[in-house]
């Protein structure tokens, strides 16, 4: 009987001993993670947590605090992206509002000092004025639906939108300056009529920017595209033109803001650079995306997708 008791006070006495233990290293291990969780808070390090362990609610734990990690580095890379790219973006703005400004005050300063000026000198100058004020609006104006719709704060209402009616008018809109380009123009439209979900104005505005650049930068290609074509669940878009393209290197680029082409920095072929970002932003308010590829000189496509509506 002695012994028996002695063997059960023994057996509890391991037992205890190796709760103690078991305690003992689970607290190790929480400290371990919580030191780590600190240095995370205080240095902003990243990276997992490893831990060997054979506890499986800690291995759950661990699991789940590496998912967090994950999701905060993930973070932390798209806050520092969007920072440069708010950096560069003002960087821009303030140069593309000063170079016309400056323009702007300079014939202005002409025009109050030329007292003896010619008439048709001083409407020319006037014209000149009124071009460059046109420039600082359209920037300002395209800066601000940008941070609109950057936070939200620009919701679409959407409706049910005939594309036929979108692509024949968009493209109608650009008549005049194609034929004064001499462009030939490839317009392919299904006989039947194609429903979208979605806001017939930023639909207008999509497609005014992408015809818009497709002429801007591949006029040298002497044709500018437009097909319209659907699947059982997608309407797709493609505007497209067989100008000198862009570069491989720069074609994940060109949805960023402020991105533009070295050549869009003259003059004749300025733009802002927030265009095809602003495209981008309201496809995904509409539930759509937008693809590009481009072969220099052989064909350059802006692919709009959106869910097909059928009734």
């Amino acid at each position: 009987m002695i012994f028996i008791l002695m063997s059960l006070i023994f057996i509890l006495m391991t037992c205890n001993f190796i709760q103690y233990l078991q305690r003992k290293n689970r607290d190790n291990n929480l400290e371990y993670l919580s030191n780590k969780l600190e240095q995370v808070l205080e240095q902003g390090s990243v990276g997992q947590l490893l831990l060997v362990t054979e506890d499986k609610k800690l291995q759950v734990l661990l699991i789940k605090i590496n998912k967090l990690l994950d999701a905060h580095q993930q973070k932390i890379a798209k806050y520092t992206q969007s920072r440069r790219s708010m950096k560069k973006m003002l960087t821009n703005v303030s140069h593309d509002l000063k170079t016309p400004l400056t323009v702007v005050l300079g014939y202005i300063e002409i025009i109050q000092k030329g007292g003896t000026m010619d008439h048709k000198e001083q409407e020319r100058l006037l014209f000149q004025v009124h071009r460059k004020t046109e420039e600082i609006i359209e920037l300002m104006n395209a800066f601000f639906d940008l941070a609109r719709l950057e936070s939200g704060d620009k919701e679409l209402a959407l409706t049910k939108v005939n594309m036929n009616e979108i692509c024949k008018d968009n493209l109608l809109s650009f008549y005049d300056i194609v034929q004064t380009k001499g462009l030939t123009i490839d317009f392919q439209l299904p006989d039947n009529a194609i429903y979208v979900l979605g806001n017939k104005e930023a639909l207008d505005r999509v497609l005014h920017n992408l015809l818009s650049n497709a002429i801007r930068y591949g006029s040298d290609g002497n044709i500018l595209g437009l097909t319209l074509s659907l699947n059982e669940k997608y309407v797709c878009i493609d505007v497209w033109d067989r100008g000198k393209g862009i570069d491989e290197q720069k074609q994940d680029l060109v949805f960023e803001r402020m991105f533009t082409l070295e050549e869009s920095r003259n003059k004749a072929l300025h733009g802002s650079g927030l265009g095809l970002t602003i495209t981008k932003r309201l496809l995904e308010q509409m539930n759509g995306t937008i693809q590009l590829q481009s072969h220099p000189y052989q064909k350059t496509t802006f692919t709009v997708t959106l869910p097909r509506m059928i009734y």
